[in-house]
């Protein structure tokens, strides 16, 4: 019979599902704002780098501060950030304030984001115990994407019965408190890792992060696979095109190509937690092989329901992938650099996700969308053929997670 979770792991889990309501609800409350104010696509494009910028700057520092300091600390000061933004949208949505409002509240929840990820993520393996955290990891990866198919459906209706971001932000800045006092409520305390002394010591420290990644080489591994897969194959960039031109299926279609990935990704999760997964680099690799056949059999589907069931198997399959590549990031590293190796994790996330989008967006408009996806598929693919030579290590790990 499996042990119930530990309870401070169980707010863990309420913080982390706000976090991806607030996330997802603000995104389509923005980019309905956005839209509705200019009428502009570049705009739209400008509330993306808002939201990355923060990261890109300041991931380095966020992850000194997650392992200098005691981490349900970090987490409680950036849900205040976050807290600050939400109230600035809603204000910029109350009194219809210029662009630029919407802007300075995305760059600040940035920050709180790139704050709050790295001393989240490090603090996670101190409140369950090791043979549980697969399965934690699992569980918390199946609720994440249960809130991101939730979120866009709720803030949909809140935009359509309201006509107005206002009650979004409203409803955002309520579950951040919710959060905040979840965080409060956990009682296990992360002490604070001593600085390197000197100057070279601190950019010898800031820097450990990546240190420890290029010198662990199975982390090292899966982190680079897992990149690459994301970056070539970002069939989801390209689903406004897919439901639009070649499916044909309209924007009610296209809300439900927009789901399938988060609804494969929910259920892998969720059997994950249940039955465990093997920390298997062969398994890791056949994911991210299936993720690839998948981009490729969606690129070249014509027809609605294959085209469906090849994006939940790819969301199901990425859904493996990470729940083993996020229990490696935990188990490999010490306690003392979990805050700096979180926060090169993070922004290795948003730059594959958002350079991704980007080439899938730049080779569809060189080649046809069709070519792009099935090439990305391709490359995905050639990616893992290669990856047993480039890191042997990955066909001679194996170990068994239990649930």
């Amino acid at each position: 019979m499996k042990a119930a979770l530990p309870r401070d792991f169980r707010l863990y889990l309420l913080i982390s599902v706000m976090g991806a309501l607030v996330h997802f609800g603000q995104g389509v409350a923005v980019g309905w704002s956005v839209y509705e104010q200019t009428g502009s696509s570049l705009a739209l494009g400008l509330v993306g780098l808002a939201q990355f910028l923060p990261i890109l700057l300041f991931f380095l520092p966020a992850g000194q501060v997650a392992d200098r300091f005691e981490r349900r600390s970090v987490i409680v000061t950036s849900l205040a950030l976050s807290a600050s933004a939400a109230l600035l949208l809603g204000v910029a949505a109350w009194l219809n304030l210029d662009v630029a409002w919407t802007y300075g509240a995305l760059l600040l929840s940035g920050c709180a984001q790139i704050l709050n990820r790295p001393a989240r993520d490090a603090l996670m393996p101190t409140l369950v115990p090791p043979a549980q955290l697969a399965r934690a990891i699992a569980l918390a990866s199946s609720l994440h994407q249960v809130a991101s198919m939730a979120a866009p459906a709720l803030a949909g209706l809140g935009l359509a019965l309201f006509h107005s971001a206002l009650p979004i932000h409203a409803a955002n800045t309520v579950f951040i408190l919710v959060a905040l006092a979840a965080t409060l409520a956990i009682r296990q305390r992360s002490r604070g890792h001593a600085p390197a002394p000197g100057g070279r010591g601190r950019l010898r420290e800031m820097l450990a992060g990546f240190t420890h990644i290029r010198s662990t080489r199975l982390l090292l591994a899966v982190m680079s696979i897992d990149l690459l897969a994301v970056l070539f194959g970002g069939a989801v960039a390209l689903l406004p095109v897919y439901a639009k031109d070649i499916l044909q299926v309209g924007p009610a279609g296209l809300g439900m190509l927009s789901t399938a990935p988060a609804v494969g990704a929910a259920v892998a999760g969720l059997a994950m937690a249940r039955f465990g997964v093997a920390l298997d680099g062969r398994l890791f690799l056949g994911a991210v092989g299936g993720f690839g056949l998948m981009t490729l059999v969606f690129g070249a589907s014509t027809h609605f329901p294959l085209s469906l069931i090849a994006l939940a198997l790819l969301g199901g399959l990425d859904s493996i992938s990470v729940v083993i590549r996020q229990t490696v990031i935990q188990q490999a590293t010490p306690d003392a650099l979990r805050g700096r190796v979180a926060a090169v994790n993070r922004v290795f996330i948003s730059s594959s996700n958002e350079l991704g989008a980007l080439e899938s967006g730049l080779l569809a408009a060189l080649i046809g969308p069709v070519p792009a996806v099935v090439g990305g598929g391709l490359i995905t693919l050639l990616v893992v053929a290669a990856s047993p030579r480039l890191f042997p290590e990955l066909g001679r790990w194996r170990r068994s997670a239990p649930p």
